[in-house]
């Protein structure tokens, strides 16, 4: 068979035997495709290619090889006789169940503080590195209990990025989307096995990773007051070397009032989540409320000390100039703590003076804008609302509903018949990401509904990850014909291995091209990606961007369509 084109894209893992299918072909050359079964080469479909369509940002016009009819379980490649044929690809069911789990196994391979033997990491295995069990405490975040210079530990967590680094805000939406997945879908998650060394014990893999962050979470309190720390890092980044190699000494940095509240966030829904095994982790629940509890009290007496890195540099030494994760307006994160405040102790102090903004349009998730985490949160419980609150129910069910609705409209003009790439911003720093997390309001307004256009459509949005979009790509290392190969991730770069380590998913389109970096195929936003480790800007790794796609996979799976 002929040498695959990059011109048939589709998602290179494949499709459910009951669900919608779809190829994009790029140009316009010929009028009719075929699927042809992998091993027989026998052709089992003819199919007409659909109207031509034009990309808003290139102009380049493609047009849609719809083969949904298709139930026949088996492998299949899908030709154009102009063109050539398609990666290949799967039908039958689970067909994201492998997906879904390297995408947790993901963070597994982000452990700090800890080495990841070969029976668990395979030939990605490696050595320990960043013990973190004596972190200073930097200037800028000393008290009369605790001076600059005060040695503290802090390990496990995970590494944030392509860095070495360990941020408090990151890691609030990264751990309020995972312990949100399982909430939504606590069955699916009770079997799923992910080859971590937790695997054995009473707990769900997935609640096992999250402890691994939770635990580091806790020592980023301070006990003293209940202020949260922003970060735990170098003075500036590691270069590109394995974790055992990093000796460079690490702060713990300023406390203010957003890592506090994205803390806050997260201990309330933990102490939620854990409750159930009180038996195999005793205390943890109680001590994870408690923290949030104490959080809370600071952000009382501390309501607007936010983070400015320059501003920090000027006053203190030595100057930090890792990632800054820097926010300006907290209003979004006291919505969110206030509700997982409110649901875990059904205190309902915590709303007063709390607006939930349904009158504003809802804003995607991003590590800087929470709001809609809160709204989840509340339609998730909505049987535990009081009388009084059940007022803020129904507008925001409309609000995550009327923001589905929009991501719906004028799907079938789209050149790649996705709900990603409809408008320019969607490819921002971190796009794959948009493309998850507008995924995952698909499934809330889906579970809403049961209407099943919102599943189709977040779907489309995990056929965009996976290779149906304007770079061919599949932005899961690990997956795919055509897949991500050099991402900025220093383990990758560093571990002399071939392949990267599997499970991450790559930032994908970014127009801004910050990292300058050679190889960028044009300005296209669509296009706007290079697979090379230098390209931090289109192809780095972050949990805040794995946490959507394990959310959106896991859902679908979970939801699969049988």
């Amino acid at each position: 068979m002929a040498q695959p084109t990059n011109d048939i894209r589709l998602n290179q893992v494949g499709f459910y035997p009951v669900a919608q299918k779809k190829a994009i072909v790029v140009g316009e050359k010929g009028a009719e495709f075929f699927l042809r079964d992998l091993k027989t080469k026998k052709v089992i479909f003819k199919g007409k290619l659909g109207p031509v369509l034009k990309s808003p940002y290139s102009g380049k016009k493609s047009r849609v090889a719809d083969f949904s009819s298709v139930q026949k379980v088996g492998k299949y490649v899908l030709e154009v006789s102009s063109l050539g044929v398609s990666y290949p690809f799967e039908i039958k069911n689970e067909i994201h169940k492998s997906v879904a789990t390297a995408a947790i196994r993901g963070f597994y391979y982000q452990r700090a503080s800890v080495a990841l033997p070969e029976k668990f990491a395979g030939k990605w295995a490696r050595a320990a590195g960043h013990p973190d069990d004596k972190i200073l405490i930097h200037p800028s975040a000393a008290s009369p209990e605790r001076p600059a210079g005060t040695v503290m530990s802090s390990p496990r967590g995970w590494y944030d990025a392509g860095d070495y680094n360990k941020y408090i805000v990151n890691s609030g939406i990264t751990m309020g989307t995972l312990l949100s997945v399982y909430e939504d879908f606590p069955v699916y998650f009770k079997n799923l096995k992910t080859n971590i060394p937790e695997s054995q014990n009473a707990i769900p893999d997935l609640l096992d990773e999250v402890l691994w962050n939770l635990r580091w979470m806790l020592t980023m309190q301070d006990p003293a007051d209940g202020g949260v720390y922003h970060k735990l890092t170098n003075p500036r980044f590691d270069g590109m070397i394995m974790p055992d190699a990093c000796k460079n000494p690490r702060y713990a940095v300023q406390k203010n009032t957003i890592a506090t509240l994205d803390f806050v966030a997260v201990m309330a829904q933990a102490s939620r989540v854990f409750k159930v095994y009180e038996k195999q982790l005793p205390g943890l629940s109680d001590s994870c409320q408690i923290a949030a509890t104490r959080g809370w009290g600071w952000v009382q007496k501390n309501p607007a000390v936010l983070y400015n890195q320059n501003e920090m540099n000027t006053k203190f030494d030595p100057d930090v100039v890792t990632g800054g994760y820097e926010d300006k307006d907290g209003s979004d994160e006291l919505i969110w703590a206030a509700a997982e405040m409110y649901i875990t102790t059904k205190d309902e102090n915590y709303l007063k003076n709390i607006s939930f903004e349904t009158d504003k349009p809802m804003p995607l998730p991003s590590w800087s804008q929470v709001k809609a985490l809160a709204y989840y949160t509340i339609i998730r419980h909505e049987k535990q609302l009081g009388p009084v609150d059940q007022q803020y129910l129904r507008s925001i069910k409309n609000t995550v509903l009327n923001f589905s609705d929009d991501l719906l409209k004028n799907l079938d003009n789209q050149p790649y018949q996705t709900v990603m790439g409809k408008v320019a911003k969607d490819f921002a720093w971190g796009s794959s990401a948009v493309a998850a997390n507008q995924g995952i309001a698909l499934i809330q307004a889906y579970k809403l509904t049961k209407d099943k256009n919102y599943l189709n459509a977040a779907l489309s949005n995990l056929d965009y990850i996976l290779g149906r979009n304007a770079t061919g790509y599949s932005f899961l290392t690990g997956f795919g014909s055509k897949q991500v190969m050099h991402p900025h991730h220093r383990p990758s770069i560093a571990d002399g291995i071939v392949e990267p380590v599997p499970g991450l998913l790559s930032g994908g389109p970014n127009p801004g091209q910050q990292d300058k970096c050679e190889g960028y195929p044009n300005k296209f936003a669509d296009e706007s990606f290079v697979d090379a480790d230098c390209s931090y800007a289109s192809n780095e790794i972050a949990i805040n961007w794995n946490a959507p796609f394990v959310y959106l996979a896991a859902a679908i799976e979970a939801l699969s369509y049988k």
